[in-house]
């Protein structure tokens, strides 16, 4: 028993340190759920926050399931219990039918143990936090105490349900990827570099998917983007299977719906800035304007310059306008500012930032965290799968950007 007392109260003080060098409700709630799954290696970690309407949506999570389009009424299952009467639901011994709304929201896992714990401010309650599957066993009593406290340590920073509001407007799903595996085979060497995404992107959303080097962002962005096929699982395009698409459907989807961005400029070094776009508007049916994609992206006064007399950012801002003037469902950018440096980089995310607020569906990799504070939606990916996932309540403007 005292050892038992000793690890709670030295998870206790880990998430209290953690806590209090945080700046933000944000990072409390992120680094706080992160020091927790580290110490209890929790498979899923669900934040829940609750609107006037008493209507609760995700807003933070970690573990690879999509949480995005989900919501819970105060009367509705586990999740709507919590909120409503503010009282831990805690589940160690879980069997499939207890609690139907879990099983709806977790359909794709074989749930082994849950706990659900309010978030208080005084006696109002703002949404819950919910806890699946401990690895190798079941949470105990002494655990979802310290959940308890967690919540209450959290929700101490939130003065009224508008602080967690989020900003970001669930539109229709564009794109669904579910259970998306990639390997290598070279010989007899076999590399797994997805283990099993599971994604939907909205439309008119921008989303940033984060990550180290090799964990696989690049790799999914080009099978979303039909320029690479999975080995297994599955992925769509406004309801239009792509899983096994043959060449000639893949090049159709790109050429139709598809812009791309990438961190080489790939520009044609004998074309000027606007024959570089005209070459691209040549091959679809209905592109936007030169010279307005030009406008857009701050280059008016550059179109009959060759790529030879523009600089590196200049040049990334053609490739941005090149993708855009096909008007396309959605533009991908992988690494987009990686070659350049800062003053280039945020020219570069200020032309992208106004692509953005024309509607277009923005994708962008990249291994910079700062540029994540732009985006409505931020997912990281970790050794091939989903690991977090951050609704971003109040998207800042590229020129607010410091690194």
């Amino acid at each position: 028993m005292k050892n038992d007392l000793m690890r709670i109260y030295s998870v206790i003080g880990n998430i209290q340190r953690t806590i209090s060098k945080t700046n933000s409700l944000d990072e409390a709630l992120g680094e706080g759920l992160k020091t927790l799954q580290k110490a209890f290696e929790c498979d899923y970690l669900v934040a829940w926050y609750a609107n006037d309407e008493g209507i609760l949506r995700p807003y933070y999570w970690l573990g690879d399931l999509d949480f995005s389009a989900k919501k819970h009424t105060s009367d509705d299952g586990v999740v709507g219990e919590v909120y409503k009467t503010g009282k831990t639901i805690r589940v160690f011994e879980y069997k499939k039918g207890m609690h139907p709304t879990v099983d709806e929201d977790f359909s794709d896992v074989a749930i082994q143990t849950m706990i659900c714990v309010p978030m208080s401010v005084g006696t109002d309650n703002v949404g819950c936090i919910q806890l699946v599957n401990k690895t190798g066993s079941s949470f105990s009593e002494e655990e979802a105490d310290i959940f308890e406290i967690l919540a209450n340590m959290i929700a101490i920073a939130i003065e009224d349900n508008d602080a967690i509001e989020a900003k970001w407007k669930y539109k229709d799903i564009i794109i669904s990827a579910r259970d998306v595996k990639k390997t290598f085979k070279n010989g007899d060497l076999v590399t797994k570099v997805l283990n099993g995404v599971n994604l939907d992107v909205y439309e008119g959303e921008f989303l940033v998917i984060l990550g180290e080097s090799g964990c696989g962002k690049s790799t999914f962005l080009n099978i979303i983007g039909g320029m690479d096929t999975l080995t297994e699982g599955s992925f769509s395009f406004m309801g239009h299977d792509l899983s096994h698409a043959s060449q000639e459907e893949l090049t159709k989807y790109r050429r139709d719906n598809i812009g791309f961005i990438f961190q080489s400029y790939n520009l044609m070094p004998n074309l000027t800035a606007a024959q570089n776009i005209d070459l691209i508007a040549e091959l679809v049916e209905k592109p936007l304007d030169t010279k307005e994609v030009l406008e857009l992206v701050g280059l008016t006064e550059r179109a009959n310059n060759y790529p030879s007399m523009m600089s590196g950012g200049q040049q990334q801002r053609v490739s941005i306008a090149r993708a855009l003037v096909k008007n396309p469902k959605l533009i991908f950018a992988d690494e987009p500012t990686a070659a350049l440096d800062y003053t280039t980089s945020i020219e570069v995310l200020s032309a992208l930032e106004n692509v953005v607020n024309t509607g277009t569906t923005l994708v962008m990799v990249t291994h910079n965290e700062e540029i994540t504070k732009m985006a409505d939606r931020v997912i990281k990916l970790r050794g091939g799968r989903l690991y977090e996932t951050i609704i971003n309540k109040h998207p800042v403007h590229a020129t607010d950007l410091v690194w």
